[in-house]
């Protein structure tokens, strides 16, 4: 099916303000593009293009001071079904794995592996390796994390998810992450737009939604953390 998308989004600044943009197409959906998809700036500002180490197409530009609004529209093609589930995916010793997942695999600010290993270990070891062990790291985070947008806190961890026991779509996944991460399965977390899309219009401004990848080193397989309902 045909999607058009795009937004508007309004910066203001009291001074001259370095900025890092990550607001472009991922380049794995380029190809899926009908239309050219550009930042645009109502004001005359320079923006130059980079792709950071997770491959993201950033932009920077220094934002001048007053309002800056940024804006894009592009119509992309999308098949409309479902992932398929990887349940055939297998888990790679960590020697046979591509040097580019490797920094999946580490504790970060928000997942801290170091404070979960003992518990993801003695919880995760008996099952199965592949999908099965990722399907039971994602039942357990389903049934562990309450959602509660009112709960929601920028500085909660993985750590901190798994023992308050409540929190939004972020933390799913930061548990999730940390989790697959402990049992040595790459994971990396997604953010982006939950589109109105086949479901009852929501009057709320849209909200950004995560999500997160399991690679089992040849693909990435898709690992939803959150009901779609909550994270719209």
């Amino acid at each position: 099916m045909k999607i058009r998308a795009g937004f508007h989004l309004g910066y203001e600044c009291e001074h001259e303000t370095p900025m890092l943009l990550v607001l472009n197409i991922h380049p794995s959906r380029r190809v899926d593009l009908l239309t050219e998809q550009v930042l645009s700036f109502d004001r005359t500002i320079e923006a130059w293009g980079y792709n950071d180490v997770f491959g993201n197409a950033c932009s920077r530009i220094v934002a001048p001071p007053g309002m800056t609004t940024i804006s894009t529209s592009f119509e992309i093609y999308d098949s409309g079904f479902p992932d398929p589930v990887p349940e055939d995916a297998i888990q790679h010793d960590i020697n046979d794995l591509p040097d580019d997942v490797l920094v999946y695999l580490l504790g970060s600010r928000y997942c801290d592996t170091d404070r979960l290993a003992d518990f993801a270990w003695k919880t995760f070891s008996d099952t199965p390796l592949g999908w099965p062990r990722v399907q039971a790291i994602l039942d357990f985070t389903h049934n562990r994390i309450a959602f509660d947008y009112m709960k929601a806190d920028p500085l909660r961890t993985a750590f901190g998810g798994f023992t308050d026991r409540t929190g939004v779509c972020r933390d799913f996944a930061h548990l999730a992450i940390a989790l697959c991460r402990c049992m040595n399965i790459p994971a990396r977390y997604c953010t982006g737009y939950l589109g109105d899309i086949g479901v009852s219009k929501d009057p709320n401004p849209m909200d950004f939604s995560a999500w997160f990848e399991a690679d089992d080193g040849i693909r990435s397989m898709l690992a939803t953390t959150g009901p779609a309902s909550d994270e719209s």
